[in-house]
C-alpha cells in the first residue's frame, strides 16, 4: 500500500518518462533529469543556455564565495561588460550554476551537518532577464515550472514578498503580491517579510532590489505561514526570484535603475530531496553514495540522519559535515583555489580543517580518508563537471597534504597550550586569548578544541578580549575582501546616462597602432576631445582645478588594465598648450569606454581639445614583458609537456609573473631548459603576429592556448613566428606560441634581449608561480648570479684548504656562510643557480656547524675542568666563565653536571664590551634540591638582569644585563639556596 501511494503521488514528469524510477538509477542520474527539465523548460521560453563559469575564473584573485550566477553575468548588471563579448547580447539566460556559500555576506558554513538542509557547496539552478521581462512573466514562469511540470502540490508552497521598509522609504511590494493573486496562489500563503529576508543586495552598493521566495512544506495538511522564514527543516525556501530595479549607492542611498533586470535562483538539492520524497537532503542520491564510503572508512554506525547534541547524533552530524566539505573541496580546488591564509583560501583552509577534524575525532577515520572520498565525489558529480576527474589526483595531493600539516599543527597547538599553562602565575586564571586567536589564525587550531583542553585543566579562555580580536579580525578581512572601491569607478547610472546621451564608445584602436623604423619603436600621436567628465558621483560638464576625475574621450592611444597587463601612464595637455600638465593616474575600460583618471592641474570641460603625452618608455617595457609571457608559456609547455595549464599571469613594466598548473617544482635541469628554450626565440627575432577573428574561427587554430574567462567577439590572436592566417587555415604543424589577448606586444622578439626566472616556487600543491625579468634587469641578474657563485666557490675553497683552528675562527666562518645564504635567497640572480648554490651552502653549513660544535665541546671541557679544580664538586656551583656563546655556557653546565651530578650548577658569562650576560643552569632530576627548578632559577635571575629566559625543571638559559657581574653570581647563589633550603 505504501509503494502504491508512492507511484500515485509522484509528479507528472515522473510518469512521463522523464525519470521513471529513482531507485537504481547512477549517483546523480535523477539530478540530471531534473536539471534538464529546468534548462530545456526555459530554453524553450527563449532563454540562452550557457555553461556553468568555474566557483572561481583562472587567475582571479577575487573571493567568490557566494552566488556564482551573480558574479558571473556581474558585469552586465553593472553596466561594465564588453560591448564586443557575446555577454553584452544576452537578454533571457539560463543555466545551473555551481555554488559556494561559506564567507562574507552570504555565509551557511556554521549551520552545515546541524541541519538536513543547508551546505557549502550547491548547484543553483537559475533564469535571468537582462532588460527583458520583468515580475510577471518571472513569476508565472516559476509557477508553471514547480506546478505543472516537477508536479509540485499546491497545498504544499507558500509564497513571500518584500512587505516595505519605511526607515529607508521603501513600499511594500504590492505589485508583486497582486501577481501571485493573479496566478491562484491563495491569499494566506502570500506572506509579507523585512529587508532581511526579502530584499536582495549585491554588497554595499551596486545593484538590488526585492525578491520573493518560494517555500515548500515537506509535511501538508497543515497551515505552515508562520513557519516560514522560521529556520525550520520541514518548510524550506526552494527558488528565489530577485528583482533588480534599484542601485544602491556608496552613500546608502536608493536610486532606480534605468533597466531593470530578473535573477533567480533555485537549489539542486532541496529539489532533488523534494522530489525523491526524502526528509533530508542527505538521504537524495547526491549524498547517500558519498556517506556509504563514510562509512566504510570510519569506526563508528551507520549514519542514522539524526540531530541534536547526543553522542550518536554528533556522529551524524559529523557524517553531514564531511560528506558536504569534501564537496565543496572538491570542486573548489578543481577550480583553482587551494586552502590558503587569505581570502577564499582562508575560507577553504577552514572548511578543510572542520571536515578534518570531524573526520579524525568523531568518525575515528584514519589519516588519508578525507582525501579518499574524493573518486566517489567524482562519481557522483564528474558528469556534469568534468574537470573533477581530470583534477581528481591532484585534489587528493592536496588534502592529504594539508591534513599532515593540520595534525602537526594540532601537535604543536597542544604543546603550546600547555606551556602557556605552566607560566601563567595564576594556575586557574584566565588563559591569554591572543595565544588562542593566535592558535586559532595561525596554526588553524579550533576555538572550541582550545576551549575542550583548557576545560580538563579547569581554566579558561578570556571570551570577551577573544570576541573582540575575533571582531577586528572578521572587519579586516571584510575590508580586504570588499577593496577600496575607486570613487572614479563608472557605476550603472552614469553608464546608462552615457548612452543616453549618445556618447560613443571610446576608440582606442591607436593603442595597436604602433611601427618600427630603424630599430626603433614610434607610437602614434594622439589628440582627443574630452566627450565627458565623472567626479565620483555624477557627470559633469566642468571640473575644477585640484580635482580628481574621470575623462571620457572620443579617441585615446593609452592602453586599459586588462588581460593581466598594467595601464599606460603619461599626462595630457589641453588646447594645444604645454605648460599645464594633467597627470593620468590609472586607465580602465568600462562597458565600452575607456575611462583615464585624471588629477586636474587647471579647469576641465566637455569639449576641450587635448593632446594625450604617452610614457613610451613604460608601455615598450609592458610589450616585452607580455610578449615574453608568451614566449615563457610556450617553453614550458614544450619543457614539461602539453598538459601545463595556465593560472594566471600579470606584466608590468618592471617584472613579468606567470601562474602554472604543475606537481613539482621545477628541477634546475628544466628551469635551464626552459630559459633556453625561451632564449632560442629571442634570438631568433621572430616576428610577432596579431589579427582580429571571429571567436568562432579563432578558436579552431590548432595550439591556441586560452584561459577561463568570457573573449569578445571578434577577438584578438597573437602568434609568434608564423602568421595568423597560415595557422588558421591549418597550412602549417609547426608547434609556436598563439594565444587569445588582448595585450600590446612587441613586433619582433628580439627587442626581449634577454629573459631570467628569477623564482620559481610553488603557491600551492599543484600550481607553480614564476617570476622573470627582461633586457638589462636579466643581464644584471646574470652578473649578480655570477658574482654570488665566485663568493661561495671562494669560500668552499677556502674551508676545503684548512680547518679552522679555534673557535672565533670557526664562528666567522659560519657567519660568512649565513651571510652567503642570505644574499642567495634575497638577490635577484637566475633561479637554477639559486637552487644550486643553495644545495653547496647547505653542505657547507653542515660542514662548519660540525666543526662549531667540536670546539665548543672542546673548549667546554677546558673551562669545566678549571672549574672543577677551582670549586671542586659543591652541591651550589655559581660561577662565570669567559665566552661570547650561550651554546659553549650551555655545554660547560652539562659537563659541571655530569661530573657532580648531585650538584646545582649556574654559569653566566659577561661580555664587558656590551655589558649583555648569557645564563645557563642545571639541576639534577629528583635530587634533595627538587625545590629549585632550573626555569625558575633562570627566569629570577635573568629578570633581575632585565632579560628573560626559558627552559624545564632541569635545565634553562636565558639572557640579561648589568655592569657588575660579581652581585649579579652572588644573588644567584642565595636564591638557590633560599629554595632548597625551604
Amino acid at each position: 500500500m505504501i509503494r502504491l501511494l508512492t507511484v500515485l503521488h509522484r509528479p507528472p514528469w515522473f510518469r512521463s518518462g522523464l525519470v521513471r524510477s529513482c531507485s537504481g538509477l547512477p549517483p546523480d542520474r535523477t539530478a540530471a533529469r531534473i536539471r534538464n527539465t529546468f534548462l530545456n523548460f526555459f530554453r524553450d521560453r527563449g532563454h540562452l543556455l550557457v555553461p556553468s563559469a568555474p566557483v572561481r575564473p583562472r587567475g582571479d584573485p577575487s573571493l567568490l564565495f557566494v552566488n556564482a550566477g551573480m558574479n558571473q553575468f556581474k558585469p552586465i548588471l553593472l553596466g561594465t561588460v564588453d560591448p564586443r563579448s557575446p555577454m553584452a547580447s544576452y537578454r533571457r539566460v539560463a543555466n545551473s550554476q555551481k555554488c559556494v556559500r561559506a564567507g562574507g555576506k552570504h555565509n551557511d558554513l556554521d549551520d552545515v551537518g546541524r541541519d538536513v538542509y543547508h551546505h557549502t557547496f550547491f548547484e543553483m539552478m537559475g533564469s535571468w532577464s537582462f532588460g527583458d521581462y520583468f515580475k510577471e512573466e518571472a513569476c508565472q514562469m516559476a509557477w508553471s515550472l514547480l506546478t505543472e511540470h516537477y508536479g509540485l502540490p499546491v497545498d504544499r508552497l507558500y509564497v513571500s514578498y518584500f512587505g516595505g521598509d519605511a526607515a529607508f522609504g521603501l513600499p511594500p511590494d504590492d505589485e508583486t503580491r497582486q501577481i501571485w493573486l493573479e496566478i491562484g496562489v491563495q491569499a494566506n500563503r502570500i506572506l509579507p517579510f523585512g529587508l532581511k529576508e526579502n530584499f536582495w543586495e549585491m554588497g554595499d552598493s551596486g545593484p538590488c532590489g526585492p525578491c520573493t521566495e518560494i517555500h515548500y512544506d515537506h509535511v501538508g495538511g497543515r497551515d505552515g505561514a508562520a513557519l516560514v522564514n522560521n529556520d525550520t527543516p520541514d518548510l524550506v525556501e526552494i527558488w528565489n526570484l530577485v528583482f533588480m530595479q534599484y542601485n544602491r549607492e556608496l552613500d546608502g542611498s536608493l536610486r532606480p535603475l534605468p533597466q531593470c533586470s530578473v535573477d533567480t535562483g533555485m537549489g539542486l538539492e532541496r529539489l532533488v530531496r523534494i522530489l525523491q520524497n526524502k526528509t533530508s537532503n542527505y538521504d537524495t542520491d547526491l549524498f547517500t553514495p558519498l556517506l556509504d564510503h563514510i562509512h566504510q572508512v570510519s569506526c563508528v554506525d551507520i549514519y542514522g540522519g539524526r540531530k541534536g547534541s547526543s553522542d550518536q547524533e554528533k556522529v551524524d552530524m559529523a557524517y553531514r559535515v564531511v560528506a558536504d566539505h569534501i564537496r565543496t573541496l572538491s570542486v573548489c580546488i578543481a577550480d583553482g583555489i587551494h586552502p590558503g591564509m587569505s581570502g577564499a583560501e582562508l575560507v577553504l583552509r577552514r572548511i578543510l580543517r572542520r571536515a578534518l577534524r570531524f573526520c579524525v575525532e568523531v568518525l575515528q577515520a584514519p589519516q588519508g580518508s578525507l582525501a579518499g572520498l574524493v573518486p566517489t565525489v567524482t562519481h557522483i558529480l564528474g558528469d556534469v563537471y568534468p574537470e573533477l576527474h581530470s583534477e581528481k589526483d591532484r585534489i587528493m595531493d592536496v588534502i592529504n597534504e594539508n591534513e599532515a600539516q593540520f595534525l602537526s599543527s594540532l601537535q604543536q597547538g597542544s604543546r603550546l597550550i600547555h606551556r602557556t599553562l605552566n607560566r601563567m602565575e595564576n594556575k586557574h586564571g584566565l588563559f591569554p586569548a591572543s595565544v588562542a586567536w593566535s592558535l586559532h589564525r595561525d596554526l588553524g587550531f579550533p576555538l572550541d578544541l582550545v576551549d575542550l583542553v583548557l576545560e580538563e585543566r579547569g581554566v579558561r579562555v578570556d571570551r570577551e578580549e577573544l570576541d573582540r580580536l575575533i571582531s577586528e579580525n572578521h572587519k579586516v578581512v571584510s575590508e580586504s575582501q570588499s577593496g577600496p572601491q575607486s570613487q572614479l569607478s563608472l557605476d550603472i547610472l552614469s553608464l546608462s546616462e552615457l548612452q543616453r546621451l549618445g556618447v560613443p564608445h571610446t576608440n582606442d584602436s591607436l593603442k595597436y597602432q604602433y611601427s618600427l623604423d630603424r630599430d626603433r619603436y614610434v607610437f602614434p600621436a594622439c589628440c582627443a576631445v574630452i566627450l565627458a567628465l565623472y567626479d565620483g558621483h555624477s557627470l559633469r560638464s566642468e571640473v575644477s582645478e585640484g580635482q580628481r576625475c574621470a575623462v571620457i574621450l572620443d579617441r585615446t592611444c593609452f592602453y586599459a588594465e586588462q588581460g593581466g597587463q598594467s595601464h599606460d601612464q603619461g599626462y595630457f595637455t589641453r588646447n594645444g598648450s604645454k605648460d599645464v600638465v594633467y597627470p593620468v593616474d590609472a586607465v580602465e575600460q568600462v562597458g565600452g569606454y575607456v575611462v583615464h583618471h585624471v588629477t586636474t592641474s587647471e579647469c576641465l570641460k566637455t569639449g576641450d581639445q587635448v593632446e594625450l603625452h604617452l610614457d613610451q618608455v613604460n608601455r615598450l617595457s609592458c610589450m616585452v614583458k607580455h610578449t615574453a609571457t608568451h614566449v615563457l608559456n610556450f617553453a614550458l609547455r614544450k619543457v614539461l609537456g602539453p598538459s601545463i595549464q595556465q593560472r594566471g599571469s600579470h606584466v608590468s613594466a618592471e617584472r613579468l609573473r606567470f601562474d602554472f598548473t604543475t606537481k613539482v617544482s621545477l628541477s634546475v635541469s628544466q628551469l635551464q631548459q626552459v630559459e633556453s628554450c625561451v632564449m632560442d626565440v629571442i634570438s631568433a627575432n621572430q616576428r610577432v603576429y596579431s589579427e582580429e577573428l571571429p571567436l568562432l574561427s579563432a578558436k579552431t587554430i590548432s595550439g591556441l592556448r586560452t584561459v577561463d574567462e568570457v573573449y569578445p567577439d571578434p577577438v584578438r590572436v597573437v602568434s609568434v613566428g608564423i602568421p595568423v592566417s597560415e595557422l588558421l587555415n591549418d597550412q602549417t604543424d609547426k608547434q609556436t606560441s598563439v594565444e587569445l589577448c588582448c595585450g600590446t606586444h612587441l613586433l619582433q622578439t628580439g627587442f626581449i634581449q634577454d629573459l631570467v626566472i628569477v623564482s620559481e616556487r610553488q603557491m600551492v600543491r599543484g600550481i607553480s608561480r614564476i617570476v622573470a625579468v627582461t633586457g638589462r634587469d636579466a643581464t644584471r641578474a646574470r652578473e649578480l648570479g655570477q658574482a654570488v657563485a665566485q663568493d661561495v666557490d671562494s669560500l668552499s675553497a677556502r674551508l676545503a684548504g684548512s680547518t679552522p683552528s679555534s673557535l672565533v675562527s670557526a664562528h666567522c666562518l659560519a657567519k660568512e656562510v649565513g651571510i652567503l645564504s642570505d644574499a642567495v635567497d634575497n638577490t635577484p640572480i637566475p633561479q637554477w643557480q639559486r637552487r644550486d648554490l643553495q644545495n653547496q651552502l647547505k653542505v657547507l653549513q653542515r660542514t662548519t656547524n660540525t666543526t662549531v660544535r667540536k670546539l665548543e665541546v672542546r673548549e667546554a671541557a677546558v673551562k669545566a675542568e678549571a672549574l672543577l679544580q677551582k670549586h671542586g664538586k659543591k652541591d651550589i656551583l655559581v660561577d662565570s666563565v669567559d665566552t661570547d656563546s650561550l651554546s659553549v655556557v650551555m655545554k660547560t653546565v652539562n659537563q659541571l653536571s655530569t661530573a657532580a651530578p648531585n650538584a646545582v650548577v649556574m654559569l653566566l658569562a659577561h661580555q664587558v664590551h656590551s655589558g649583555k650576560v648569557l645564563c645557563a643552569c642545571q639541576v639534577p632530576k629528583g635530587s634533595a634540591s627538587s625545590s629549585l627548578l632550573a626555569s625558575d632559577w633562570a627566569v629570577a635571575v635573568c629578570q633581575h638582569l632585565g632579560g628573560g629566559a626559558g627552559g624545564n625543571a632541569v635545565v634553562a638559559q636565558g639572557t640579561g644585563s648589568s655592569d657588575n657581574i660579581i652581585e649579579v653570581l652572588r644573588w644567584a647563589e642565595q636564591f638557590a639556596v633560599q629554595k632548597i633550603q625551604r
